[in-house]
Formats: C-alpha cells, structure tokens, sequence
C-alpha cells in the first residue's frame, strides 16, 4: 500500500541520515592536520591548546565527541564554526538560500532545453536534424560542468563582457535585500532591476550546470518518445486526422514523461552537489563555496553540519520523486 511505501521510505532516509552522519564524524576526525593548531599562533603554551581542545570538545574520545554532537543536533545546535566562531546551523542556512536558486535555474533550463531538443529531435526524426541533437548531446555529456563553466567564462567574461563572472549580486545591492532567497524576494516584491542583476551573476554558473543534464534529461525523453510513437493509441490518434505536433505533444508526450520525471528529480541531487565547483570556480556565495573553505581550513563543526544538510536534500528530494512517481504510476499507487 502506498502509506506502507511511505512509511517505509521515511525509515529508510532516517536511517541514511543517521550513516552519513557516523561516517563523516570518524572520517573528518582520522584525517591528518590539526584544526586547533591551525587557530593558534606561533609560540602557543600547551595549556592554550588544551583550552580551545575542552572548549571544541576535541579532548574526549570519538565516540564520546559523537553522541555530544549528535545530542546537539537533534535539539538544533550544530556547533560553532572553528574559523568564524558563529553557530554552524546559521551559517549553514545563509548560504543554503543561494545554492538552492542556483540549482532550481539551472533545472529550469536543463529542463527547457532537453526537453527542447527530445521533442525536436522526435519531430525530425531519420533526418539530419535529429543527427545534428544525437552529436550535440554527446558532446554535451562528453565535458564536465566546471569545463563547460571556463569556456562560457573566456566567451561571455572576457571576449565579450555581456556577464559578471563572479559573485552573486552587486555589493552595492545587497542591504536591500531583506532574506536570503534573493531571486524570489526580488520577483515578489517586482523588483526586476535586482532581479535582472542577480540572473545576470548567475547564468552562466547555472548553465554550466545545466548543459550535461540537458544532454540526459533530452536522450532519455527522446528514446521514450520513439518507443511510444509506435503504440496503439497513438497511431489511433494518427487515423483521427491529428497532426504529428499534436500525436507528439498531447498523446505521446504525457506518457513518455513518466521516466524522465523520475530521471530528472534523482538528477537533481546531483545537481546540488555539482554546485561546489562551480560556486568556486564563479565565487558563488553559496553553500558549496563554504564547503571548499571548511575543507581548507578543517573546520570540523561546519564541515559536519554542510555535509549533513547536503545528505538530507538528498534523501528529501529522492523520497519525494520516489512518492511522486508512486502517485503518477496507477500499477504502483493501487499495489
């Protein structure tokens, strides 16, 4: 039944969440390097290190750090950064806003434009169009995002200014803004001089993003799409007189795009995790960006708290597709 379905996924991300947490704790503590080391200055006395140890916790064991820590987050505190000595889940939360505009625009246009090219390519299909989509997919999926990121700043950056290639919005608009959420809260409040400059700093970290999922999302619909042109109602369909824009969009496209649906939430996840290089590579200021610098500096508290908050999108949006696909699916919702 479907609540048991639910039921049993909500156990099972319990249960990943609670994995993840117990690996990244052991594995970020076996690493070599010294935060504490890393805070103090030359000439430092064993018993200021000591102090910064007791007030961190490092000076208990790894079990004993873990069930503090892992005490902590079930009532909200994540800790305190080592570096910035603010609280791990604030610092978290005020980068989470930007990661998530980012990963949702370049969605967007990977949606957009493999959908685009699925449809285009399913239209003109045994013509040299649909030879001209098959090759510009494959090398769509041939380079990684961060690639894809370098050229469209040597074009669009420094051959020919039209984007900024770096940061998130116009130093000198950033008190205007009331939230983190910057995009929505410039939409919602009409504000489209915000608007225009914040998409104008994230396009083409969004793009970058967005063309090797495009290249996926536009292959699989495309395969789908050929496999249902061939069924009974759609050549019913072509008896009653429709068109092919219509067999393809109103009969074979609704049916079709029950797998890539599927294809596109998975995908997603691994969209946000592929924002880390680009944030860095474009000096995003989001939560990939902080990642890079917790990694650098060892801070352990917010190293913990990024990549907990990372697995819990992850474990979120898979239960969400996995839901979505069971209430779409008519076999899967009555099972």
């Amino acid at each position: 039944m479907f609540l048991r379905r639910f039921l049993t996924r909500i156990a099972t991300t319990l249960v990943t969440l609670f994995g993840v947490a117990v690996i990244v704790f052991v594995v970020i503590r076996v690493v070599p390097g010294d935060p504490i080391a890393m805070m103090l200055p030359p000439g430092a006395t064993d018993a200021d290190i000591a102090r910064l140890q007791a007030l961190y916790g490092l000076d208990k064991s790894i079990p004993q750090q873990f069930v503090i820590w892992l005490g902590g987050v079930l009532h909200g505190d994540f800790g305190t950064s080592i570096t910035t000595r603010q609280p791990v889940l604030g610092l978290v939360l005020s980068r989470l806003p930007a990661t998530l505009e980012l990963s949702i625009m370049a969605l967007v246009i990977a949606v957009v434009l493999g959908g685009l090219m699925a449809l285009t390519g399913t239209r003109l299909r045994d013509t040299r169009t649909e030879g001209a989509i098959d090759v510009a997919n494959g090398m769509a999926l041939s380079v990684p995002d961060f690639l894809w990121g370098l050229v469209l700043i040597l074009m669009f950056g420094v051959l020919w200014p039209v984007f900024s290639i770096s940061g998130r919005v116009s130093p000198a608009l950033v008190p205007q803004f009331h939230t983190d959420f910057f995009l929505f809260e410039s939409v919602l409040r009409l504000r489209f001089d915000l608007w225009l400059d914040l998409v104008g700093h994230m396009l083409m970290p969004a793009v970058a993003l967005a063309i090797p999922l495009a290249a996926i999302i536009g292959q699989l619909l495309k395969q789908s799409l050929k496999e249902t042109m061939h069924l009974d109602y759609v050549t019913l369909a072509r008896t009653k007189g429709y068109g092919e824009n219509h067999v393809i969009t109103h009969e074979a496209l609704r049916n079709a795009i029950l797998p890539t649906l599927t294809l596109i939430g998975v995908q997603f996840t691994f969209l946000i995790g592929g924002t880390v290089i680009i944030e860095r590579l474009f000096s995003y200021e989001g939560l990939g960006n902080m990642a890079i610098d917790a990694v650098i500096n060892r801070d352990l508290p917010l190293i913990q708290g990024i990549v907990l908050l990372f697995a819990l999108l992850f474990t979120l949006v898979n239960l969400c597709v996995d839901l979505l696909y069971a209430v779409l699916n008519p076999r899967l919702r009555h099972a």
